[in-house]
């Protein structure tokens, strides 16, 4: 049970690492809270939030998988070097390719609604 406890501790220091130093990650939970008000404002249905809920964890599970790999090529070579370009490139471009196929399930989700509206 206390290694439990010591792993939750540790992965919520990371958690807290990304919210509190990490630009991009500042940003998808800012984009993920609009998104999130968006689905109570619209009345999004069971599995419509599911989808929601699993976009915006994919993205921010994603976006600090990004930023452990670009910390960890850091330290491995400081100065630079073009395959830890393309690691970091091939890391960030992950990101962005959930981050748009999330927008991509948000447009699906939401346009409809918002039309409905109109």
């Amino acid at each position: 049970m206390v290694r439990l406890l010591r792993s939750i501790r540790w992965a919520g220091q990371g958690l807290r690492f990304c919210l509190n130093g990490e630009k991009n990650f500042q940003l998808h939970c800012t984009l993920a809270l609009v998104t999130v008000l968006a689905g109570f404002f619209f009345g999004l249905s069971a599995p419509e939030w599911m989808i929601t809920i699993i976009c915006i964890a994919a993205v921010l599970a994603l976006e600090m998988i990004n930023t452990a790999i670009e910390h960890l090529c850091n330290i491995a070579h400081p100065s630079i070097h073009p395959t830890v370009k393309i690691i970091k490139d091939v890391s960030a471009g992950a990101v962005l390719l959930i981050a748009l196929m999330s927008v991509l399930c948000g447009a699906i989700i939401f346009i409809p609604k918002i039309i409905a509206i109109v």
